[in-house]
């Protein structure tokens, strides 16, 4: 059996389906569009997700230390 990048793509995404992870469309959120996830394609992560994401995992980390952990 071969794979094909589609192949892979489907079944990733049916994997975070199942964990609950919520899709969006690329273009939906790219920069210069009114969701837009990042500010250039060169961000290598989504900022609001991963400040969001910290946050939730360490309630209890002060502000300042938040913003230094992701820097």
């Amino acid at each position: 059996m071969s794979f094909t990048e589609a192949t892979v793509e489907a079944a990733t995404l049916d994997w975070f389906d199942a964990l609950g992870y919520e899709r969006k469309y690329g273009p939906d959120i790219e920069p210069g569009q009114h969701e837009a996830e990042r500010t250039s394609f060169g961000d290598a992560v989504l900022p609001e997700r991963l400040r969001v994401a910290v946050a939730r995992m360490n309630p209890k980390l002060p502000a300042d230390s938040l913003e230094e952990a992701i820097r």
